[in-house]
């Protein structure tokens, strides 16, 4: 028989202190507010819950009603994965122009502005960096989200971004732990799973996350994920071994672990929601995200219930799911004390966004291109969007090119048939041919073959991972489908 050192009442709170929930709307439901009266921390925004910044500072301001010290989290990786821009696109660039760059200063004052905006409108945990190493280009969730596959390089950014970050009092959430960056299936959707060395572990995927935990990030997301030279049962997100044993022990962190989304398929699909964020807990992760998919009351009671029937049938140790609580609260208490900076006066940090954007992209040009001058077409192909990325967010160059070149006109293609339906399209007029990872996608390539051995003059823009050889007349890597990469490589095809 299991013995309580705290009353009923303690329990319940420290089961909803656990909880990172997300809702519905851009205004503050009535059952959160009474959730933050009765013991919940957190909560998490996606772009459901974006309209603009005042509107968000606003909805903030409404939670913060209830319970001062909350914590609000958002995943606002900036570049292709925004949230506070999720309607117009990213004014940052995301990891892996700024890898490209290799500019750890420049990413510093990037992440620096971006947390200035972020705790302008009450966001004070942010769930990035990825940390991920880019070990395999075929990765459909990782890409341009990673800063690049030299683990040197992504450690030495990370670090950069979570201090630039949490200089305005915004809590980093390094992800996703211990290195989602070498696997080929999508965890939104199943399980994935990570063959290689402890060797390998040690000095490829985990080298950026040693950076972070040097760098002082206060919080650190979880990968679901096996890698069984670590676990071969559970995932990374349900392992004992790999929370406590090697983030806890052997990494020697001891900030707040938070889980990637726990309705995802790779746990919720294997070993249901309920029992996956108790064993999430059990393994010494402080704080579950869920919300992303279920956004509602009756997931967050059904997950409370199921934290405090485990703890009272002695599956969850008391102490455990009470330390977690403990955690959650001592980051809220850290961002409540933290002192937010004003962007230096000698950093022009409105528009650092797009002088990074610029010094990522990447010109190639054929022999005597003529230089392009008069109204394009902008053939735009669209490869269908990963959950983390999401399908609301615009992305290409086709707008930009419209009002720096009156007249052009642009179009959307996929398929097998999207270079003939382009070309088509087009009707004579000089293409400029968007594609985003065409390495990934053999009807992309099929497209561009169509459209260069048409118009040998087509100007070729690659707003993913740069892994095909460059083609075309000229042949722009922007290294991220962000706004501002966007208005970099118009303005490169016509430098061009």
């Amino acid at each position: 028989m299991t013995t309580f050192t705290t009353g009923a009442g303690t329990l319940t709170r420290d089961a909803l202190a656990v909880l990172q929930p997300g809702f519905t709307g851009t205004t503050a439901p009535d059952w959160v507010r009474r959730r933050l009266a009765e013991g919940l921390v957190s909560v998490a925004l996606f772009g459901r819950n974006v309209a603009d910044p005042e509107q968000v500072t606003a909805l903030t301001a409404q939670l913060r009603a209830e319970r001062d010290d909350l914590l609000v989290a958002i995943d606002e990786e900036a570049g292709d994965v925004t949230r506070l821009e999720v309607r117009t696109g990213s004014s940052f660039p995301g990891n892996h122009a700024l890898g490209a760059v290799d500019d750890p200063a420049l990413t510093r004052r990037v992440a620096r502005e971006l947390g200035r905006r972020l705790a302008a409108c009450g966001v004070n945990l942010n769930w990035a960096p990825s940390a991920d190493v880019n070990a395999n280009p075929d990765n459909p969730v990782i890409g341009v989200r990673s800063f690049g596959r030299d683990p040197a390089l992504v450690a030495r950014h990370t670090a950069a971004y979570v201090e630039g970050l949490q200089s305005n009092g915004v809590a980093a959430c390094t992800k996703h732990f211990p290195g989602h960056g070498d696997t080929s299936v999508d965890s939104h959707h199943a399980l994935p799973q990570i063959d290689l060395d402890a060797t390998t572990l040690h000095e490829r995927e985990l080298r950026p996350f040693r950076a972070a935990i040097e760098a002082g990030t206060r919080a650190v997301m979880t990968a679901h994920i096996r890698v069984p030279v670590l676990d071969p049962d559970r995932p990374a997100t349900l392992s004992p071994r790999i929370l406590t044993g090697l983030l806890r022990e052997e990494l020697g962190y001891d900030g707040l672990i938070v889980t990637d989304g726990m309705e995802m398929g790779a746990v919720a699909g294997t070993y249901g929601l309920e029992h996956g964020v108790v064993l999430a807990i059990a393994a010494g992760a402080d704080a579950i995200c869920v919300g992303g998919g279920l956004a509602d009351e009756d997931t967050v009671l059904r997950l409370q219930d199921a934290l405090v029937t485990a703890v009272r049938s002695g599956e969850l140790p008391e102490e455990r799911l009470a330390d977690a609580a403990a955690r959650v609260r001592s980051l809220a208490a850290w961002t409540t004390g933290m002192r937010r900076p004003s962007a230096a006066a000698d950093d022009p940090a409105p528009e650092i966004g797009l002088t990074a954007a610029r010094r990522a992209v990447t010109v190639t040009r054929a022999a005597g291109p003529a230089p392009v001058t008069d109204p394009v077409y902008v053939a735009t192909f669209s490869p269908a969007p990963n959950i983390a990325v999401g399908d609301e967010t615009p992305w290409g160059v086709g707008t930009e090119l419209e009002r720096l070149l009156p007249g052009t006109a642009t179009g959307h293609f996929t398929g097998p048939d999207a270079g003939t339906e382009a070309l088509r399209a087009a009707g004579g007029r000089r293409v400029v041919a968007v594609v985003r990872d065409e390495h990934r996608h053999p009807w992309m390539g099929a497209a561009l073959d169509t459209l260069i051995s048409a118009g040998p003059d087509t100007v070729v823009v690659e707003m993913g991972v740069p892994q095909s050889a460059p083609r075309g007349a000229v042949h722009i890597a922007t290294h991220g489908a962000a706004r501002v990469c966007g208005v970099a490589a118009a303005e490169a095809v016509l430098a061009g």
